[in-house]
């Protein structure tokens, strides 16, 4: 008998319903099980990409689980004791390195020492935050939470993957230090921490990079990429630079990340990915127009970010205003209401999200 179950068809029916349950599971000790894993997507059930997560997520708190192989569409998962332990983890495939951490980084946060996490897939693949963004937009975010320190070791594109990324986590709020979960939550709440982004602010500058395969360093892909973009942010008057670099990958790709930095604290991230057939000009402009959009949309957390905050802002509370709210976020909010005893407003005339 399990303490929690989950409907994996909710809302946005993707593996982030199991990849949140891993993590929320491992810090809370309570076990779930779930069932239409995936049925929101054309090819339903655990996907080889989601069995590391489960087995992961289970060395950190020495877990139990049932069902976990490719194509299943229901699971089980018994927590233990959550501690530290260094991970190694080879995907195998594109299989992206950032979904992969939604399972480990939040118990990742809060074990007895420092997790050193090391992960080999893909860093820039479709559907999922690059590995910039993650470093660069969503880690400042939380930066009060825990340390991280994050090295890009290799890109890794699609379909071969092979990138590198090595993470180590040190907790600065240990749950080892309280006798259990409810206790370690009071006391996290108290610390007043609160992600409190409800303003933009005034525009300080844009940071950026845009990256590429060697293979395509003579037709300068990664400096096309990066001047277009430069030339479509000038509109917003504020200094603006765009790295240019090239990874010697397994597979041919590339792609630009694009942040704009804030007086508020707030950081905005928008990206793009090249692909066959694909102008450079044109990736760089794409991720160049998308930042604008959500910078023009007023909100300090722009849309891909929101429901990447939600546990957080649980754990510690907050209040933030989005430039959308996706099903995504709404998703993240169904699972995390069920693992903590919180209860998330979200007003969705002015896209404001408190708890």
């Amino acid at each position: 008998m399990t303490d929690i179950i989950l409907d994996g068809s909710h809302m946005e029916g993707g593996g982030q319903i199991a990849r949140n349950a891993l993590a929320l599971a491992c810090l809370t000790g309570k076990s779930f099980y779930i069932d239409n894993i995936r049925k929101g997507r054309g090819d339903s059930g655990l996907k080889a990409q989601h069995l590391f997560c489960v087995k992961a997520a289970a060395q950190l708190c020495r877990a139990d689980f049932t069902d976990v192989e490719i194509g299943s569409t229901s699971m089980s998962f018994f927590p233990g004791k959550l501690s530290a332990t260094a991970l190694d983890v080879d995907i195998g495939t594109a299989g992206s390195i950032t979904l992969f951490l939604q399972s480990v980084l939040i118990p990742a946060m809060f074990a007895n020492a420092p997790v050193k996490i090391r992960i080999t897939g893909g860093t820039d693949v479709n559907w999922s935050m690059p590995f910039d963004y993650f470093k660069e937009v969503f880690i400042p975010h939380i930066k009060n939470l825990a340390s991280f320190e994050i090295k890009l070791l290799r890109r890794g594109y699609y379909p071969k993957g092979g990138g590198e990324i090595e993470i180590t986590v040190r907790p600065k709020f240990k749950l080892k230090n309280f006798e259990n979960f409810a206790e370690f939550f009071d006391y996290i709440k108290k610390q007043k921490l609160n992600l409190d982004f409800a303003e933009q602010g005034k525009i300080l500058q844009i940071k950026g990079v845009s990256h590429a395969s060697k293979t395509l360093s003579d037709a300068k892909v990664a400096e096309r990429q990066a001047e277009v973009a430069k030339m479509a942010l000038k509109e917003l008057n504020c200094p603006v630079n765009i790295a240019a670099e090239y990874s010697d990958s397994l597979s041919p790709g590339s792609g630009i990340t694009l942040w704009a930095k804030f007086d508020s604290g707030a950081i905005i991230g928008a990206d793009y990915l090249g692909e066959k057939g694909k102008p450079s000009e044109k990736v760089g402009k794409e991720a160049a127009d998308n930042l604008i959009r959500e910078i023009k949309s007023g909100a300090p957390i722009d849309s891909h970010l929101a429901d990447n905050l939600i546990p957080f802002m649980a754990l510690f509370g907050g209040r933030i205003k989005v430039s959308e709210i996706t099903k995504h976020t709404l998703t993240n909010i169904y699972i995390t209401e069920k693992f903590l005893d919180v209860k998330f407003e979200v007003d969705e005339k002015d896209k404001i999200i408190s708890v």
